[in-house]
């Protein structure tokens, strides 16, 4: 299949479009809905070209537009549709022809194949080349919709949310038995199997083994298990290195299990090393990863989003998603290293969990101001914020009261400096009750660094007016997470993995912003209908 480009400006309308046959007042509804806006601003800024590199580069059929495959995904995010819904509609709703400017076509370019293979094969190609062409697509339409609404990205916030893998929770004796399963199944359809292991073919052994079970026969059968499983990699040798359920069953042993000296497996316990955060949480999904936040367990994924907002309404400009295990510092950094530096100062409000003095400097590279609205650890005395230091931290200038230190030595380790004055100096210094030096014979001392100066400092801008302002603004983006579970099922998403579940999070982000972009257009007509009225 080729790749050719479906230009619009080519595009000619047919004698018997169906738009044409539309009396005055349906014009009139559809005028209203979400469907003009679409095509006439989101569908003509969809760019095809980096999409080229899914087709083959020789003469063959053409493939379906590819404008048109992402402008349907967006729209069945946006209806809450399926595919085979979303296929119906575009048939028979001229709502949707009319949004992907399909209403002259002869017949209707999806099929009931079209948009599965389409994320398979942008699926594919972001295995092999790390790229997500969505991602690029997506964060292109919301600057356009960003840019039409005037909404100011120079201030942003963020926020991060957990997206539960579509998996079922298991515990130790399911998993291992359906690793087990699963190689034993795909083996017999190729092979003769011994017949102690045959058993896990049987569609009724795995409620034999896993429900019909009593806890005292969990370390038992546990024990049966690992044993076929020992047997059954045995079995495979080096014939089934490319299979992912024998590489599934290597995983599962490896982190669940030890070998024994004589090559039995036996279960790891706390003593052999315990287990992380990476284990393998279902078969079915060998991406998801395990977390615990804010007393609540959750395996699967976490997303991170940046809004901008204005008086006109608000706009995601940019997302990630990754394993649950990635921390909001990680994105943070993420971010701010893919950032150009800002020819005017930006501003980024996030939560406490983005703050640290390495984002504080990265963000200070990128001309960002970075505001935390919550700290995390321990407080610093309001006193150090008072203190003067050199650009690398490593040595105090002046103390609160101005005085240059007699002394300063600097600890690699810790990151502190030990500051010795006269002792007459700190005697007699007004702000000795809140500083708290160490008072010797002749001098006093004081341990400080600069992470406790920056730490201060914080504290002190949280009190500030324009504070407060910044921390109504970043509550504004708890309100993504909720839209997105309602209404747009996150924690629902119907298929596994990290790659294919990252494609359907970011159509959904589109059919969000999209949804507020009508909503401001709808507005601006409400709007220009009164005055013209008027």
């Amino acid at each position: 299949m080729s790749f050719v480009q479906n230009r619009l400006e080519e595009q000619q309308l047919s004698l018997f479009d169906p738009l044409n046959t539309l009396t005055e007042r349906e014009k009139k509804f559809l005028d209203r809905s979400w469907a003009k806006y679409f095509a006439e601003f989101i569908f003509p800024k969809i760019d095809e070209i980096p999409y080229a590199v899914l087709y083959s580069d020789k003469d063959s059929r053409p493939n379906t537009p590819v404008n048109v495959q992402i402008g349907a995904l967006l729209i069945k995010e946006l209806t809450n549709l399926s595919d085979d819904e979303l296929l119906e509609s575009l048939m028979f709703d001229i709502r949707f022809q009319y949004a992907l400017h399909t209403t002259s076509f002869a017949e209707q370019p999806l099929s009931d194949r079209t948009l599965s293979r389409f994320r398979a094969r942008c699926a594919a190609y972001e295995t092999e080349q790390g790229v997500d062409l969505l991602h690029e697509t997506i964060t292109s339409l919301s600057s356009e919709m960003a840019e039409l609404m005037r909404i100011d990205s120079s201030l942003k916030r963020m926020d991060s949310l957990m997206v539960a893998s579509n998996i079922k929770r298991m515990g130790r004796l399911e998993l291992l038995y359906t690793c087990v399963a699963n190689l034993a199944k795909e083996m017999a359809k190729t092979r003769e199997i011994p017949e102690h292991l045959r058993h896990y073919t049987e569609a009724d052994d795995r409620n034999r083994v896993i429900y019909h079970n009593h806890s005292e026969e969990t370390s038992a059968k546990i024990e049966a298990v690992l044993k076929d499983a020992a047997a059954l990699k045995e079995l495979c040798g080096a014939d089934y290195d490319d299979s992912s359920s024998y590489q599934l069953l290597l995983r599962v042993l490896k982190e669940q299990a030890v070998q024994r000296e004589d090559g039995t497996y036996r279960l790891r316990t706390k003593e052999d090393g315990g287990m992380d955060a990476t284990i393998l949480q279902n078969p079915a999904d060998p991406d998801a990863t395990y977390r615990e936040k804010a007393g609540r367990q959750h395996r699967g994924y976490v997303a991170n989003v940046i809004e901008a907002s204005g008086k006109n309404g608000s706009i995601i400009e940019d997302y990630q998603y990754e394993q649950n295990i990635h921390s909001d510092s990680q994105f943070l950094k993420e971010t701010l290293g893919g950032m150009e530096k800002q020819a005017e100062t930006a501003t980024i409000v996030t939560d406490g969990a983005y703050s640290g003095m390495q984002n504080e400097e990265l963000a200070a590279e990128k001309n960002v101001r970075l505001v935390t609205t919550n700290l995390t650890g321990r407080e610093a005395e309001d006193i150090i914020a008072d203190f003067e230091f050199s650009e690398d931290g490593r040595k105090v200038i002046k103390c609160p009261g101005g005085h240059e230190p007699k002394s300063c030595s600097y600890n690699q380790g810790t990151g502190q400096c030990t500051i010795s004055f006269q002792k007459s100096q700190c005697q007699d210094c007004p702000h000795k009750e809140k500083c708290h030096p160490k008072m010797f014979k002749r001098v006093s001392r004081k341990t400080v660094s600069s992470k406790s100066n920056q730490r201060a400092k914080q504290q002190r801008e949280r009190s500030t007016e324009d504070f407060k302002k910044q921390s109504r603004f970043r509550n504004g983006v708890e309100t993504i997470p909720s839209i997105l579970r309602r209404k747009y099922g996150i924690d629902k998403i119907p298929v596994r993995g990290l790659i294919r579940s990252r494609f359907f999070f970011g159509c959904k982000i589109g059919a969000l912003n999209i949804k507020k972009f009508c909503r401001y257009m709808q507005d601006q007509n409400k709007c220009a209908l009164k005055m013209a009225t008027a």
